[in-house]
């Protein structure tokens, strides 16, 4: 006779994860200094590292180690003003530092004698080294190459590579970019960070998809009418005016965070939980994209770009206004766009994804909203009842919310929506930590499943080229064409109104 049927338990066994060498390149900068040495301290106070470590900083200006151990210890009481000033010290007494130019082969030398040094087997080979690239794109490929020519890639079976996005303009830049890592590493060494797939409620759709059997059997075109997924930031592009310049909205956020999205949202079942099985499902959804030309750009993607406005309250500048743009700069800080998958699964169901920079609030949802039922039982006064939808919110807060119908209260027979709402703040008494905690706790034990693969790079940039290209060519005439403050340039919503939809706002109007 079969046993007791086991349940899971609330919450598994704690993970933690051994020794290791974190290398910062580019160690004194803004990403170290605001998210990677707060996201270490962070993970060092909830005990998840169980052996020795070190974090090793290298670039310029020159530092001692006691120097960079001082402006660790200030980054950390920047992030955390409540950090006591003994545990702050005995976490930053495991930091050094490496000065040079970060195209001086002496530095190599240096950096490959340190890891044996600081190895806890005194042997680079054997230490569990992490290379982060916390350093601009065009600064990637000749750290990459240096790094294979002292044998510090490959050759180190444990070593591993962490490339910030974004990764290549365009398709032939990011194949050329790929074929140098990989000249240097093996695909399984690399760890490409998107962190939208490190966020906790990213992650939780596929147990809430897969692990619920109320929505799988729905979960398709028989059901569903049309996805929205909107990544939406009220801030400008603030002090990054000169990168923006040379990357645009489709680099900065389509290609990377907005496509992975729709993988999540739109994937099949993986075969279990390891890391390629769940990449190899991602990627057959950006294979089974529909292809774009530059007649289907111009027909179904918007894009637009900031003026003007007011948002809480306060007035803010276009972005030509911004410092280091152009002031009749043609880039574009808003992108609309109507996606087709089309397999067995999604064939006829429109994804329509939006982001952009000042709108009215932050605000990262994805929206599922399912097919009208073919008869109303309620009279002609409710033929225009809402549909089910079922909203799964990223951010700023971190929950799920199912739209239904009911009864309202009383003497009269009339239908009204209502929220079944799932709340990780109230449910388990959660405050999500930051993405980068996880992003490195997961690089450092080799977990790959939240980084995408190679292939799954470029076939976004092979399936977005074209969109790129033709508005890059036939830019907006009206720019800026939304004020600040706004839902983006009316276009948007004409848009949607051709298919007879309208965007999602959370219940209110949109600000045009």
């Amino acid at each position: 006779m079969p046993g007791p049927m086991r349940f899971c338990p609330e919450q598994g066994p704690r993970v933690r994860v051994g020794p290791f060498v974190m290398v910062i390149f580019g160690g004194t900068g803004d990403l170290a200094g605001r998210k990677l040495i707060p996201a270490l301290y962070a993970l060092h106070e909830d005990r998840s590292f169980s052996g020795a470590y070190a974090v090793v900083g290298i670039g310029l200006p020159a530092h001692s180690d006691e120097d960079y151990r001082g402006f660790a210890a200030a980054a950390i009481k920047k992030s955390s003003p409540g950090a006591g000033s003994d545990r702050v010290a005995a976490f930053t007494r495991r930091f050094h530092h490496l000065s040079g130019e970060l195209t001086d082969e002496a530095v190599y030398k240096k950096l490959k004698a340190r890891l044996a040094a600081l190895s806890h087997s005194g042997s680079a080979a054997e230490a569990n080294v992490i290379f982060y690239l916390a350093v601009p794109p065009q600064i990637v490929p000749g750290i990459v190459a240096a790094l294979d020519r002292f044998a510090l890639g490959r050759a180190l079976p444990n070593a591993k590579l962490i490339v910030e996005k974004p990764f290549g303009r365009d398709l032939l830049s990011a194949e050329d970019l790929n074929r140098l890592i990989l000249a240097a590493f093996d695909e399984k060494q690399v760890f490409r960070i998107d962190h939208y797939l490190a966020k906790e409620t990213v992650q939780n759709i596929l147990f809430f998809r897969f692990g619920n059997a109320l929505f799988e059997p729905v979960w398709n075109a028989r059901f569903i009418d049309h996805v929205q997924i909107t990544v939406a930031e009220d801030l400008g592009v603030e002090h990054r005016g000169s990168f923006y310049e040379g990357v645009g909205v489709i680099r900065d956020i389509v290609q990377n965070h907005l496509m992975q999205l729709l993988a999540v949202v739109a994937m099949e079942p993986p075969a279990g939980l390891e890391a390629d099985l769940v990449r190899d499902e991602r990627n057959k959804v950006f294979h089974s994209l529909r292809h774009m030309d530059a007649r289907y750009a111009k027909a179904w993607t918007v894009m637009g770009q900031y003026g003007p406005g007011r948002i809480g309250g306060r007035r803010v500048r276009g972005y030509r206004s911004e410092p280091r743009v152009s002031p009749s700069s043609r880039v574009s800080t808003f992108f609309a766009g109507r996606f087709h998958i089309d397999n067995w699964r999604w064939a006829g169901v429109p994804f329509y994804l939006r982001t952009g920079k000042r709108l009215p609030r932050r605000e990262s949802e994805i929206y599922i909203e399912f097919k009208k039922l073919p008869l109303s039982l309620f009279g002609r006064t409710c033929e225009r009842m809402a549909p089910n939808g079922l909203a799964l919110s990223i951010q700023p807060q971190e929950r799920i919310s199912l739209e239904l119908t009911v009864k309202y209260p009383g003497m009269g027979n009339e239908p009204g929506p209502a929220p079944m709402v799932f709340d990780y703040a109230q449910s388990f008494r959660f405050k999500e930590r930051p993405v980068y905690e996880r992003v490195l706790f997961d690089c450092i034990r080799g977990d790959l499943t939240l980084f995408p693969r190679q292939d799954a790079v470029e076939t976004t940039w092979a399936r977005l080229d074209p969109v790129v290209a033709y508005w890059e060519s036939h830019p907006p005439a009206r720019l800026p064409n939304y004020a600040s403050g706004s839902w983006g340039p009316r276009e948007a919503f004409e848009l949607m109104a051709r298919d007879g939809r309208a965007w999602r706002f959370s219940g209110e109007q949109a600000s045009r």
